[in-house]
C-alpha cells in the first residue's frame, strides 16, 4: 500500500516498529521479556534489564544538549538529533534531564523547546541527510 514508509502515516506502523525494537533489545541483552496481568488481560512487557545501557543514553543526551550543544541543527550529529526526537516523541525528555540541577535542567529543557519547536518541513529542506529525522517529528507534531 506504501504506507509502510510513509512518515505521515507513522501512527499507524508505531506498534510493528515498537515490536520489533524490543525484540532486538531483548537479543542485545538490554530488555527482558515479562509477561504482566494488567486485570482483564495479560500483556507482554520489556523492562530494562541493562541499567548502564540507559543510563550511557542519558548521559549521552544531557551531554549533547548541556556540553556539546550547537545551537544549529543542521551542524548536529544525526544521530543526536534522532535521539531527541524519539525521546521528545516517547514523552521521556523530562526523564532524562530530571536529575540535572535546576539551572542545568532549565537550559536543557529550553534548548530541546527551541529544537522541537522549529518548524520540520523548512528545516527538513535545508538538512543534508537528515530529512527523514525532520519527517518524524513532523508526524509526532501531527498526533
Amino acid at each position: 500500500s506504501g504506507e509502510t514508509w510513509n512518515p505521515f502515516k507513522l501512527q499507524y506502523q508505531l506498534r510493528n516498529v515498537r515490536e520489533r525494537l524490543a525484540k532486538a533489545l531483548v537479543e542485545k541483552g538490554i530488555l527482558t521479556t515479562e509477561k504482566q496481568n494488567f486485570l482483564l488481560f495479560d500483556m507482554t512487557t520489556h523492562p530494562v534489564s541493562n541499567a548502564s545501557e540507559k543510563q550511557r543514553l542519558v548521559k549521552k543526551l544531557q551531554e549533547s544538549v548541556l556540553e556539546r550543544w550547537v545551537n544549529d541543527p543542521q551542524r548536529m550529529e544525526r544521530r543526536t538529533l534522532a535521539l531527541l526526537v524519539l525521546a521528545h516523541a516517547s514523552d521521556v525528555l523530562e526523564n532524562v534531564f530530571a536529575s540535572l540541577a535546576d539551572d542545568k535542567y532549565d537550559v536543557a529543557m529550553n534548548r530541546t523547546k527551541d529544537l522541537l519547536d522549529m518548524d520540520p518541513e523548512v528545516e527538513a529542506a535545508k538538512a543534508k541527510g537528515a530529512e527523514m529525522i525532520w519527517a518524524v517529528l513532523a508526524a509526532f507534531n501531527k498526533s
